[in-house]
């Protein structure tokens, strides 16, 4: 394997995750009502988790996510940190299209697991079930539309044969 095709992961897992705090953080950061705020970031660890192998993506998502939390809300990085990086698990970067059947679905798991696990983390910080609906709700919403996001984005991707441009055929 040559030098370059072993740095192109790492490289791209940097700038994954430096966007995915970009737009966690700053870009269409939306905040809620019942706490948090709505944002496009996991959209990107979703693509990124299409696009890189799976431990790269999964750096991307937790560290990109842990340091948008750092910037805005930082009791909730480590939390974060390990909900960004699962999030990975049921996206496949082994089709020829990043739109496929496994990616749909791990869109609406990604999508229920992440408010899930905020809904619980949120329980621990409070120690109260009375948290869990109010968080749940605002970060299913989150996961929606970064779901939205992220359909759009990979359509672009694959119609731009993205996968073939950057040499990420898996």
């Amino acid at each position: 394997m040559s030098r370059k095709s072993q740095s192109r992961p790492l490289v791209l897992a940097a700038l994954f995750a430096a966007a995915v705090a970009a737009t966690t953080a700053y870009v269409l950061h939306i905040p809620l009502p019942t706490g948090g705020y709505v944002h496009v970031g996991d959209a990107l660890i979703y693509l990124a988790a299409c696009l890189l192998p799976l431990p790269w993506a999964m750096a991307a998502g937790a560290v990109g996510g842990a340091v948008a939390d750092l910037l805005t809300a930082p009791l909730w990085a480590p939390a974060t940190f390990v909900i960004k990086a699962l999030i990975c698990l049921p996206f496949t970067r082994r089709k020829p299209r990043l739109l496929c059947g496994q990616n749909l679905a791990a869109v609406g798991v990604a999508a229920l697991v992440s408010p899930t696990l905020y809904g619980l983390f949120n329980v621990l910080l409070t120690r109260s079930w009375a948290a869990f609906l109010p968080q749940f709700l605002g970060t299913l919403v989150q996961g929606v539309g970064s779901g939205a996001v992220f359909l759009v984005l990979a359509a672009a991707c694959d119609r731009a044969r993205l996968k073939d441009r950057l040499g990420l055929t898996a």
